[in-house]
C-alpha cells in the first residue's frame, strides 16, 4: 500500500472509532425533574476557568478533545459554596487543533466571567479514559444568568431542555433544592 492509501485508512478507522463513542449518544428530551434525578449536583455560579486538553488512547483513538469549565458558586442542592470541574467533549485548543462536536455548548455559553447554571454526574470514563464530573446533556445541562432589574433570572432555552423558559433564579434553586430533597426520600 502506499503513503496517501495508508493515511485514508488510518483516517477511516479513526472515524470508525469515533463513530462508535458517540453512536450510544443520544438527543433526549428533560423536563427539570428528570434533569435533577440523572444528575449528582447543580451549580450556580461563575465561569472562573476554561481548559481545553486531548487524549490520545490505545482503544478509543486518537485525538480526543475535552473542554473541562470551573465553576465556582453554590451548590443548588446543598447550598454550599462550591467550586465544580464541569467536562463535556470537544473543543479546541488552537484554531488548527481541535474538535467541533455538535452537542457542545457554544463559546459565547462557556466565556470565563459568565454566570451559569450547571447540571453534572460523576462519570468513571467519557472516552479515552477521561472521568471526571461530566456536564449532562451535554449544550442541555448549562444555562446562562443574566442580571435583570427584577433580579438574576436564568435563561430557558426552549421546548425539550430541562429549563425551557426563564426563571428568576431564586425560584429555580428553590425548586431544584425541591426536586433533590424529593429524589432523597
Amino acid at each position: 500500500m502506499n503513503l496517501p492509501s495508508l493515511r485514508a485508512l488510518g483516517f477511516a478507522a479513526a472515524a470508525l472509532a469515533a463513530s462508535a463513542l458517540v453512536s450510544s449518544a443520544q438527543i433526549e428530551r428533560l423536563d427539570l425533574g428528570q434533569m435533577v434525578a440523572k444528575t449528582d449536583n447543580t451549580v450556580v455560579g461563575e465561569i472562573i476557568f476554561k481548559k481545553v486538553f486531548r487524549v490520545d488512547h490505545p482503544v478509543d483513538g486518537p485525538d480526543l478533545f475535552y473542554t473541562t469549565l470551573t465553576v465556582r458558586g453554590r451548590s443548588l442542592v446543598e447550598g454550599q459554596i462550591v467550586q465544580a470541574e464541569v467536562t463535556y467533549p470537544g473543543g479546541f485548543i488552537s484554531a488548527e487543533e481541535g474538535v467541533y462536536n455538535s452537542e457542545a455548548p457554544t463559546e459565547d455559553e462557556t466565556r470565563i466571567g459568565n454566570e451559569v447554571v450547571v447540571f453534572y454526574f460523576w462519570n468513571d470514563n467519557m472516552g479515552g479514559g477521561v472521568a471526571g464530573n461530566m456536564l449532562q446533556a451535554s449544550h442541555g445541562g448549562i444555562y446562562r444568568v443574566v442580571k435583570t432589574p427584577q433580579g438574576h433570572v436564568t435563561l430557558g432555552k426552549g421546548d425539550g431542555y430541562a429549563i425551557d423558559k426563564n426563571w428568576k433564579l431564586v425560584d429555580l434553586d428553590q425548586e431544584v433544592t425541591r426536586l433533590h430533597d424529593q429524589l432523597a426520600k
